[in-house]
């Protein structure tokens, strides 16, 4: 099993469709506060559907917090535009953690020095461009991790 974290998401549609991706691959998603919605926001509900029974979301309010819960267990990566490794080039095992930042603005520069040089990884994308849509760079990092591992099914 994998760990997802999104540092103070800001867009409900974003974490709904991350909730989604994260039951139908059997990861655990961990939410940073502050969130930028209401926990309850109906757009977040309708984004995630009925899949938000089936997804083990925990919410932490700090980073340290959330990585003192995953960080004994497994490898954390942030993702970010600033990243020197591809994501495919991480060798993923279970229990690894996939960090990513809000939106509008990334991991914060504080955050992403926490992490050395190995552990700040990059989607590849053209040229010039900003960045993936959140929930879309999420499933990217996470169907590459499982894939890497055979898709091999995460108990319930």
């Amino acid at each position: 099993m994998f760990d997802v974290i999104l540092f103070q998401p800001e867009i409900p549609p974003n974490t709904g469709n991350v909730i989604r991706l994260c039951a139908n691959t059997g990861t655990r998603l961990h939410l940073i506060r502050p969130l930028g919605f209401d926990w309850s926001d109906r757009k977040l509900k309708r984004a995630g559907l009925d899949y938000h029974e089936w997804a083990h979301v925990l919410l932490h309010d700090s980073l340290d917090a959330c990585l003192e819960t995953v960080a004994c267990r497994s490898r954390v990566f942030a993702f970010t535009t600033k990243g020197q490794t591809a994501h495919h080039q991480i060798r993923f095992v279970p229990g690894d953690a996939l960090l990513f930042g809000p939106e509008t603005s990334g991991l914060p520069s504080d955050v992403l020095a926490t992490f050395t040089v190995e552990q700040t990884l990059r989607i590849p994308m053209q040229p010039a461009m900003r960045s993936l849509n959140l929930s879309n760079a999420v499933a990217v990092a996470v169907y590459e991790a499982w894939r890497q591992n055979e898709f091999i099914l995460q108990p319930k």
